[in-house]
C-alpha cells in the first residue's frame, strides 16, 4: 500500500474530534457552496468534516486546515488534500492560490477537497472510509 494512502487512512481513522463551526466557512474560497459529493443537490457545510452538517470526525482536507492554522495558505491550496488528483484550490474555485479571506473566489466550488473524488474508485474507497453519506 502507498505511505501517502496508509497516512491517510490512518488520519482519516484516528478519531480526531473536531468542531464545526459555520464561521470556519468564511476562511476557505466557496466555503457555503462546497457540492455534496454524495450525490445530493445539497451542499456540504462541514467541509473539514465526514458528514455534511459537520462535527465528529475531521476529514483529511479538515485535518490540512488545523495543520496550517485555519487559514488559506498557497500551500493549503495547492495540497491534494483527498488524493483525488486535484488541488484543493481547483476543488474549491481557487485555481491559482489568490483568494483571501472576504475576496470572491475566481469559480465555484466544483469538487470537496476532503472526500475523494469519483468516490467509487478503489483509491477513493480507501480514503472515504468514513465519509457519512447519509
Amino acid at each position: 500500500m502507498n505511505a501517502k494512502y496508509v497516512l491517510v487512512f490512518a488520519v482519516c481513522s484516528h478519531g480526531s474530534l473536531v468542531l464545526g463551526h459555520p464561521s470556519f466557512m468564511d476562511l476557505i474560497p466557496n466555503g457555503h457552496g462546497v457540492p455534496d459529493p454524495c450525490g445530493s443537490t445539497n451542499i456540504w457545510f462541514g467541509v473539514g468534516h465526514n458528514n455534511r452538517t459537520g462535527g465528529g470526525i475531521a476529514n483529511v482536507f479538515g485535518a490540512d486546515f488545523l495543520k496550517a492554522n485555519m487559514t488559506w495558505s498557497k500551500a493549503l491550496c495547492m495540497a491534494d488534500s483527498d488524493i483525488d488528483g486535484r488541488s484543493n484550490g481547483v476543488e474549491l474555485g481557487d485555481p491559482d492560490c489568490k483568494w483571501t479571506a472576504g475576496a470572491t473566489p475566481q469559480g465555484k466550488a466544483v469538487g470537496h477537497p476532503g472526500v475523494c473524488e469519483p468516490m467509487n474508485t478503489k483509491t477513493c474507497m480507501a480514503v472515504n472510509l468514513n465519509v457519512q453519506c447519509i
